[in-house]
Parts: C-alpha cells; sequence; structure tokens
C-alpha cells in the first residue's frame, strides 16, 4: 500500500518545517533510509529519509515552501506504474484548534485551555512514536521556554525536551508510559494562569474489527505528581545514560554510575545525581566481591583509523572556490567531531562542549558546533569543561601521536602523504568500547565524504 511521507516534527515548538531541497525526483526508485528532502527548522537542516521501499510520486510541496507539521508532502507507491497515477494528498486549509487536535488523537477539544500546542517531536528520522517517560512539569506549573518540559525515549536514548513557550502548563494531554504518535498533541501551554488546568490520556482512534491501529498504545497510569524521572528506564545495550559531563566528573572522583543504577536511581544521570551517588556504598551482593582496581576507570584507550584525504580536500577547495567561503579545516572537522560524538553517545539535545588544539595553541572551546552552519561563527563555550577534544596536527610532521586523555577524550588528525590519520584515545570511564568505536566511525565517514553530511 502507498506510503506517506509527513513533515516532521524535529523540535517541540515546531509549527512549520521548510523545504530546503529535493533530493529524489517523482518517479525516482528509494529506499528505506534514502534522504528524501532535506527540512530547515529553526536550529539545523536535517535530511528527511524513505521510511518504504517503492517510488516517489504525488509531490505536493516544492522547495521554498512552508509546510504545516503533520501535511503529507509526498507519497511513496509500491509500483512505477502506481506512481505515475497517484495524486497528491489532499491537506485542506489550516483547520480550526478543535478540528486539528481530534485530527491528532484528542476529542475533548471543546474542554481544553486556548494556548500554544505542544507536540510530540521526532527525535529520529525513522521515529514514528515517542515514549513519555516522565513529565517534569506538572498541569497548572509556570514554565520557561527553556525549561524540561518533560523527558521522550526513542530507540536510542532518552532525551530531555524542554518547553519552548513562557507562560503555564495548561494541559498535560499523555501519561507517562504513554507511547504518542509523532505530531499529536501532548500539552499546552497558555500565557495566563489556567482556572481548571487538565491532565488527561492520549486518546487513539481504534481501529477495524475493534482491534488497536499501528498507532494506538494502551491507556497508562494516571499521571504521577511531582516524579522528575522514571526508574528503571533501560539503557541502550546495558549501557548507562549520563551526560559526558557527568561520566567525566565522576570518574575525576572515583565514583562508579553502576550504584546508582543498582539502587534504583533513574535515568539519565546529571551533574546533580553525583551528590547522592557521593552518599552511596555498594549493595550487599556486591560487598563481597573482589574490588575492582582503583584505576579501572582510568585505564588509557587507543582506537586509530585511515581514510583518503582526497575527500575532504576537494570539499574545502570547493567551498573556496564556488561558495567564497574559506575555512581551516578544523573548523569544519570540529563541527564532524560533535556531529559524530553526539549520535555515538546518544546525547539527544545535551550541549556538547568541544576544544580544539593544534601544535602549539588551544584555538578556544566551541558549543554544540555540529548544529552550527558553514557560514555561521560558532558559539564559545568560554570556560565549560570540553566533552571531547580535537587535535589538529595535519600541518605537523607528525603521522601518528597519543594523548593522555585526562579530562576528556582526544581525537588527533594527523596527515601521511595522501591520507589521514585517525586516532581517539580515551579513558574507560569516559567512553564504553561500542560508544568509541561508532564515534571514531562517524569521524572517518564524515570525513571521507563531506559533501554528503554537511549540504
Amino acid at each position: 500500500m502507498p506510503h506517506d511521507v509527513i513533515m516532521p516534527a524535529l523540535g517541540m515548538a515546531q509549527d512549520t518545517g521548510l523545504i530546503v531541497s529535493w533530493l529524489k525526483k517523482p518517479g525516482d526508485a528509494v529506499k528505506t533510509g534514502d534522504a528524501l528532502m532535506e527540512v530547515e527548522t529553526d536550529k539545523a537542516v536535517m535530511e528527511v529519509e524513505a521510511l518504504a521501499d517503492g517510488f516517489l510520486a504525488a509531490v505536493s510541496a516544492e522547495a521554498g515552501d512552508h509546510v504545516p507539521v503533520g501535511q503529507v508532502v509526498a507519497v511513496i507507491a509500491e509500483t512505477a506504474d502506481a506512481a505515475s497515477t497517484a495524486v497528491p494528498a489532499s491537506n485542506s486549509g489550516a483547520a480550526e484548534p478543535d478540528e486539528a487536535l481530534a485530527a491528532r488523537g484528542d476529542t475533548s477539544s471543546d474542554t481544553l485551555p486556548s494556548g500554544a500546542e505542544i507536540i510530540m517531536p521526532a527525535l529520529g528520522m525513522a521515529q514514528d512514536t515517542g515514549l513519555i517517560v516522565a513529565w517534569r512539569k506538572q498541569p497548572g506549573d509556570p514554565v520557561a521556554a527553556s525549561d524540561v518540559l518533560l523527558e521522550v525515549e526513542t530507540d536510542k536514548s532518552v532525551m530531555e525536551v524542554e518547553a519552548g513557550h513562557d507562560g503555564f502548563v495548561a494541559a498535560i494531554l499523555a501519561d507517562a508510559q504513554q507511547a504518542v504518535p509523532v505530531g499529536s498533541v501532548i500539552a499546552i501551554i497558555s500565557a495566563e494562569k489556567p482556572e481548571n488546568a487538565v491532565a488527561r490520556s492520549h486518546k487513539s482512534a481504534p481501529a477495524d474489527d475493534g482491534e488497536a491501529s499501528g498507532n494506538a498504545v494502551a491507556k497508562a497510569p494516571p499521571i504521577a505528581a511531582e516524579k522528575p524521572r522514571t526508574a528503571g528506564v533501560p539503557a541502550s545495550g546495558g549501557r548507562i545514560l549520563a551526560s559526558p559531563k557527568t561520566r567525566r566528573l565522576a570518574m575525576e572522583k572515583g565514583l562508579d554510575l553502576n550504584l546508582l543504577v543498582e539502587n534504583g536511581v533513574p535515568q539519565p544521570y546529571h551533574v546533580s545525581d553525583l551528590k547522592l551517588l557521593e552518599t552511596l556504598t555498594p549493595s550487599d551482593k556486591t560487598a563481597g566481591a573482589i574490588p575492582a582496581p582503583a584505576s579501572a576507570g582510568s585505564l588509557p584507550m587507543h582506537i586509530g583509523a585511515r581514510i583518503a584525504a582526497s575527500g575532504c580536500d576537494e570539499f574545502i577547495a570547493w567551498l573556496a572556490e564556488d561558495g567564497d567561503i574559506r575555512l581551516e579545516p578544523r573548523l569544519i572537522w570540529l563541527r564532524f567531531a560533535a556531529a559524530a560524538f553526539r549520535e555515538a553517545a546518544g546525547l539527544g539535545d545535551m550541549p556538547l562542549i568541544v576544544e580544539t588544539r593544534t601544535v602549539r595553541k588551544t584555538d578556544g572551546r566551541f558549543a554544540d558546533a555540529d548544529r552550527s552552519r558553514l557560514s555561521k561563527p560558532l558559539s564559545d563555550a568560554g570556560d565549560e569543561l570540553p566533552s571531547i577534544v580535537l587535535r589538529d596536527l595535519s600541518g605537523s610532521p607528525i603521522t601518528a601521536a597519543t594523548g593522555s586523555a585526562p579530562d576528556a577524550p582526544v581525537l588527533t588528525v594527523c596527515r601521511e602523504r595522501e591520507d589521514y590519520a585517525v586516532s581517539l584515545d580515551y579513558r574507560a570511564g569516559q567512553l564504553d568500547e561500542d560508544q568509541a568505536i561508532e564515534f571514531v566511525t562517524g569521524f572517518v565517514d564524515r570525513l571521507g565524504e563531506p559533501l554528503r553530511h554537511l549540504l
């Protein structure tokens, strides 16, 4: 059957998305995972991937169009013949608020207060639903735009989602531990304090034959008051979910994050959890075990890789000649490193600081470089501790180097004839092995094909 391509919600406060360009043309064959189009939000330009195999058809929005979240912009047909006869989906004009809410799963909009609608964002391009781990605000609470409103679990990690608006939580329309389709209204933030704040479960229309549809979810328990996070959230692959800064500080203080897991402290862990960690002792079941060496979390680890320099060299030359953008290579690599590290560590929207160094100096520390366009200046992170260090030795005779990485993982780039030699030095407590390998692989992939990852 045909598969609709919709404008995804890439942020909580996003009502529309700007189509920057289509990467496939009507009639083109596509595979699941192929990039179909580029969409710009207020923070970044992201590629939207195909979620089905088939042929692109019925494209109803062009590059430059601002499209409402949830609107169908194309169809993926099963066959080339079906694609030739497909017609654009009917997307009527702007619906009234009650009609919009009903379409998104709430059929009792007449009782809802007015205000800014908060929707379930797509934190991954192949994400159909998001699991609400916990609400950090309750109905009636005041909120600032930068306040964390809730935590959402995807297939990779648990992410904090900001309110996006100043005001008051006038309605919460889905329970903690409830999976909600992307684009569904899950809360309302009003400018004035509501007289009667609303709290209810998300409602999904039942499918035929009395069975729940693919987007339907079972009703969860009521929202728990004053429950900032939910205990027992499983980490992907048995990993502990914690910010890089939390991991680094725990290692420096000789603290074991596993104690938080053993004592049922909810994940993900933040710096504030370290105060509790300092008061914990190993559980009875581990008290009699042979203790690990004190330096176990400080064992030096090293990974090396090599990639042809031609792809990056050609890209830098193209930027200078055609785009009139002249940057030191490490200012491009900085973005690659940040993007690869964020993905490997499952950081989501957490702040990410990268420090760059050359042979004799430190350039500085930059915040969220992967979310800055090449033509825009980088955000100075001041004296914030770095999550990773990028060391550029490509302009020196050095072809390989090892770093001590006492404070943060060190990613080194050297030049050896026609190749870049890349190495990562880190401590066992900073990254696990899988994360480190994924980080290096992601960085090297970007180094080899910059155009694919930046434009």
